[in-house]
């Protein structure tokens, strides 16, 4: 049975997602901070780290973002294929929820119009960034990722060769993070997308940015894999905003798909601390 939603219900979930995501970055997130400023012997790490969790949680308590880079706007549509979604063009709707929210929640727009050439701030950080895929049922599950630019810019995609194996997988995501070093605020999350084409792999480590910390690979290939890269990022002891300590990574989390024979593309997109995302089905 075919199940209709409008548009209209997309659009203010998208705008509560993300003054959701931008305001509270979740009591896991909190206690995983907690547990890792526990673990620290520097006392400069520990001293950030509670710079980090007191910022996080007066975000929370006084509904202000938890960064001054609230992002630009990447929301993942999942919909379902009985459902039939009625009203306006549902990218409209979707950013004009992005546009309401960050008029609404005081997020800072960052979004200019031409990358290259005037570089004109669009003044409501739209468009947005959408990515939609189909499922079974009669729902609709949207999923918001506000993603600062500080982590971002420290992201890189390479087209491995088969032959090198999972020790190139292992070698690129070391030296992306070595590269990054103090750029993308640590302690970090990792997002790696292995397989597809040059954009599935960009695609499937963004989408790895939405999994819940802790949350492991279903294949335990790649579920050791996540645990061992895990373990080498926080042995480089480039530690919180960069000052050294135990704690440069909270997560690594790493998607796969099928591949070309001829190929394994690898990407790795690095998250800072301020780990927003949130979602919903209706």
């Amino acid at each position: 049975m075919i199940r209709k939603i409008d548009t209209s219900e997309i659009k203010k979930n998208v705008k509560n997602l993300f003054i959701k995501a931008s305001y509270d970055i979740g009591d896991d997130m909190i206690e995983l901070l907690k547990s890792s400023r526990e673990k620290e012997e520097s006392e400069t790490a520990k001293y950030v780290l509670d710079q980090i969790i007191d910022n996080d949680m007066i975000a929370k308590e006084e509904s202000i973002p938890m960064c001054q880079d609230t992002g630009m706007a990447v929301v993942f549509m999942e919909i379902g294929k009985d459902v039939f979604l009625e009203g306006e063009f549902v990218e409209d709707a979707i950013n004009q929820g992005v546009r309401e929210a960050y008029d609404e929640g005081f997020l800072r727009k960052s979004v200019v119009n031409d990358p290259v050439f005037n570089r004109v701030n669009t003044r409501d950080n739209t468009p947005a960034v959408i990515h939609t895929s189909y499922i079974e049922g009669d729902k609709v599950r949207i999923t918001v990722a506000p993603k600062g630019f500080g982590s971002e810019n420290m992201s890189r995609i390479k087209m491995l060769k088969p032959a090198d194996g999972v020790e190139g997988v292992k070698d690129f995501v070391m030296e992306t993070v070595k590269i990054a070093g103090p750029n993308p605020c640590p302690p970090i999350v990792v997002g790696v997308g292995i397989g597809g084409t040059f954009e599935k792999a960009a695609i499937l480590s963004k989408k790895a940015l939405t999994r819940e910390l802790g949350e492991k690979s279903p294949n335990e290939l790649y579920s050791s894999l996540e645990e061992e890269l895990f373990g080498k990022i926080n042995e480089l002891n480039i530690g919180p905003a960069g000052l050294k300590g135990k704690t440069t990574c909270l997560g690594v989390h790493v998607n796969y798909f099928p591949t070309h024979i001829a190929g394994m593309p690898v990407a790795v997109n690095i998250c800072c601390h301020a780990y927003r995302h949130a979602s919903v089905e209706i």
